[in-house]
């Protein structure tokens, strides 16, 4: 069948021979990537979801909240009396960073690997030693003290935002860290260290623990989306073939059915035109059901089926339509309806006007919606007439399609025939 390609715009001149052109180019190599994007087939991957996407939200919520517990347990041990400086310094950088890891964990749903990087390096490694050397004793250089026990919400949103090697590999420096804040401070203490070991281990275990229930459940939670999706598809496909098979009952199989009878002459020329528009209806059946590249997306069938019907009432009135549909994809009722009223008269004006009985109309999806082109090679008319021929047609197209929230364009000159362009959205 013949495809259509966009044209240029309305008033830019076009030889006879690239419209020819226009008419043979084939639109799916325009169409891949809407059809890529709409056809919503195969799985979803994992962490692609939005259920998945949400579970990493709430643990990093809860990662968040961990460190503001520690932050605020911090804040109260420094201010407390005798004020230290070189304490208070340290705590307005654990704050600082913190601020800004988990400000950019909050807006993205997750900390990006730098940052937690940055949180695990700073507040979990670097400052505990610069205490440890620089004051040497009191609770910013304990082993388990203010400072050190920022290292427990860093692991536990390294859990989250990482994966396992990168959460090891956290685990392994604040480990290392501890261990050499033990040898620096003045007075090491075993029992406090063993203290803050264990409490290490426990915030990365039940972190693990519970981001894994909460990134199955997410998991879960996008496998029923996409089944449900499918299982709708499937429905709607369904329901195509449905409406499809009454068609070929009342046209075709009535048309074969009268001829067989020998109730009507079947060189008669009704009889043959009739067969003609069947013809092109079955050949747009099978396009439609051949190949499942086609299948309009699930939703889509409201706008196939309005621009079929379209296509159809034209074929009633002895226009010849050579029809394909791309991916058609779903659109609201009133959209479908504008688009496939405003095709109807496109074609009506080809048939009233153009001087010639064929017509050619392609409906491609786009990534944002869909494209519909209505050409022929007809006897055209100068679009920068403010009068003519193409007033109504241009009149008529542009109203529905604007009313919709969509836009038209006609292209067309005097002997080259002419090309109507309908989009949605604008």
């Amino acid at each position: 069948m013949t495809a259509l390609r966009p044209g240029p715009a309305a008033g830019t001149r076009r030889p006879r021979t690239a419209l020819t052109a226009l008419l043979r180019r084939d639109p799916l190599k325009a169409t891949a990537p809407a059809r890529a994007a709409d056809d919503g087939g195969g799985p979803v991957h994992r962490g692609d979801g939005v259920g998945f996407q949400r579970a990493r939200r709430v643990a990093v919520q809860v990662a968040g909240l961990y460190r503001l517990a520690h932050l605020l347990y911090a804040s109260g041990v420094v201010t407390a009396d005798p004020v230290d400086v070189r304490a208070a310094v340290l705590l307005a950088a654990v704050w600082a960073v913190s601020l800004a890891v988990y400000a950019a964990g909050l807006r993205h749903g997750r900390i990006p690997d730098r940052l937690m990087w940055t949180d695990v390096g700073v507040n979990g490694c670097l400052l505990p030693l610069t205490a440890a050397v620089a004051i040497g004793e009191g609770p910013a250089a304990e082993g388990h003290g203010w400072l050190a026990v920022q290292a427990l919400s860093a692991s536990a949103a390294a859990v989250v935002s990482l994966r396992w090697r990168g959460t090891v590999l956290c685990f392994v420096l604040l480990t290392a860290t501890s261990l050499a804040v033990h040898q620096v401070v003045r007075r090491p203490d075993t029992a406090e260290l063993l203290e803050h070991l264990s409490a290490l281990s426990m915030s990365s275990g039940l972190m693990a623990a519970g981001w894994w229930y909460v990134r199955r459940q997410g998991i879960l939670l996008d496998d029923a989306q996409q089944r449900a999706l499918a299982a709708e598809a499937a429905r709607a496909r369904q329901a195509e073939r449905t409406a499809h098979h009454a068609a070929l009952h009342d046209t075709v199989l009535a048309t074969l059915t009268t001829i067989a009878s020998g109730g009507v002459d079947a060189n008669a020329q009704a009889v043959r035109d009739r067969c003609a528009r069947e013809a092109a209806y079955l050949r747009r059946l099978v396009q439609l059901t051949d190949d499942p590249g086609h299948l309009p997306a699930a939703g889509g069938t409201a706008g196939t089926a309005a621009l079929e019907e379209a296509v159809r009432s034209a074929e009633a009135l002895g226009l010849v339509v050579k029809a394909q549909y791309h991916a058609v994809p779903e659109l609201p009722e009133e959209v479908a309806e504008a688009v496939a009223a405003a095709a109807s008269e496109a074609l009506n004006n080809v048939r009233r006007h153009a001087g010639t009985g064929q017509a050619y109309l392609t409906a491609a999806g786009r990534a944002d919606g869909l494209e519909v082109t209505i050409a022929d090679r007809g006897a055209g008319f100068d679009t920068a007439e403010p009068a003519g021929a193409g007033t109504g047609l241009r009149r008529s197209v542009h109203a529905r399609m604007a009313a919709a929230g969509g836009a038209a364009r006609v292209d067309s000159h005097p002997g080259e025939g002419t090309v109507v362009e309908l989009r949605w959205p604008a």
